[in-house]
């Protein structure tokens, strides 16, 4: 079976066709940082119309990339939530409308099981069960995965994501847009101790997180230091490293919790060099098997919308065969959620099936 995937969330609009028997065929990606640059951050508004834009022009390449035609598919898969709304619209309708004309199902994925699952992409993929952190966005998120489709949410941010702390520090610090890498590349030039921020919500029972008090730390060092390179390199380096060994410790408390064995990280943020490397010590200490998806695929992509759209697609065809699905199809609409918990899919929204 082979299911073309459509990812347009948020920034990146992305496409991929993945095949059950011979894996990921093909993907690509086009990122709208240019665009909103010229604003220091997304503007909803014209993420949507860029995505209706591109949506004609990346599908056709894709095809092409492929050696793949409209009959080869055998089914669509479109994030449907969470994300901003205009965007989510603009992908679900491009697939629905697709689906109709081809005569195939279409089916709603949601966005952070896309993340959760794009190890799955990779050779060796993980086991079940295993904990994940993900870190992307809006969103910080320790899970257990237990079995396809059956998650359970250990901890999560109370405010800031991860990366909306790493984005509004750079911006704080008048780093240009997208902030979060930069920052990044900043603190490889920093120095150690010179910046000691809180480690917060670590004295405290639970795998929650919160980073906003954290950004005013540095906001407030930042107002009352010279502003020169050095220092910002050193701030840098700073608050990377509290956030590092924070996430650090609530992972080591998730998976003693779930006495795991097999650990992922997943989402923008898991490509961040510094945190890879403390999580790759710290596995090797503790024993764990730890799984990364591929840089472009940490970032929001189509191939981990067209992985999973695939299984749960087998799954409803599986159940309920392929005129019924495409009849429910018709009759129907994939419900779009700007926010969607993860637990929430064992209450599915339309076009998603346990």
């Amino acid at each position: 079976m082979r299911v073309l995937g459509i990812e347009t969330s948020c920034d990146e609009t992305a496409l991929a066709i993945y095949d059950t028997d011979l894996g990921l065929l093909g993907h690509e990606i086009y990122s709208q940082i240019p665009l909103h640059a010229l604003y220091g951050g997304v503007v909803p508004e014209l993420a949507s119309r860029d995505h209706l834009k591109k949506l004609p022009i990346i599908l056709k390449k894709l095809l092409a990339k492929t050696s793949c035609a409209f009959s080869d598919l055998n089914g669509i898969a479109v994030t449907c939530g969470p994300g901003l709304v205009g965007a989510l619209r603009v992908g679900v309708s491009f697939a629905q409308a697709l689906g109709l004309s081809l005569e195939i199902p279409v089916i709603g994925v949601h966005h952070m099981e896309g993340h959760l699952l794009a190890p799955m992409l990779e050779n060796p993929a993980p086991a079940y069960p295993f904990v994940a952190l993900l870190v992307s966005g809006g969103h910080t998120l320790l899970i257990e995965a237990q079995a396809f489709g059956v998650y359970k949410i250990l901890g999560e941010s109370l405010d800031d994501a991860v990366g909306e702390a790493f984005d509004k520090t750079a911006k704080m610090m008048g780093l240009p847009y997208p902030g979060g890498p930069e920052l990044a590349k900043l603190a490889e030039r920093g120095r150690p101790n010179v910046f000691n921020f809180t480690r917060p919500m670590t004295d405290r029972p639970g795998c929650d997180f919160s980073f906003s008090g954290l950004k005013t730390q540095v906001l407030m060092a930042y107002q009352h230091s010279d502003k020169s390179e050095i220092t910002k390199e050193n701030l840098a380096y700073g608050f990377q490293e509290a956030v590092v060994e924070t996430l650090r410790i609530k992972i080591t408390r998730a998976m003693e919790l779930t006495q795991a064995k097999r650990l992922v990280l997943a989402g923008g943020v898991a490509a961040n060099q510094a945190l890879r490397s403390c999580i790759a010590n710290l596995s090797k200490i503790k024993g764990w098997e730890i799984f990364y998806p591929r840089p472009e695929f940490c970032t929001d992509n189509g191939a981990m919308i067209a992985y999973v759209g695939a299984m749960r697609l087998g799954i409803k065809l599986k159940k309920l065969g392929p005129k019924e699905v495409i009849n429910n199809q018709i009759n129907s609409q994939i419900n779009i959620q700007g926010r969607w918990s993860l637990e929430d899919l064992s209450k599915p929204a339309d076009g998603l099936l346990q």
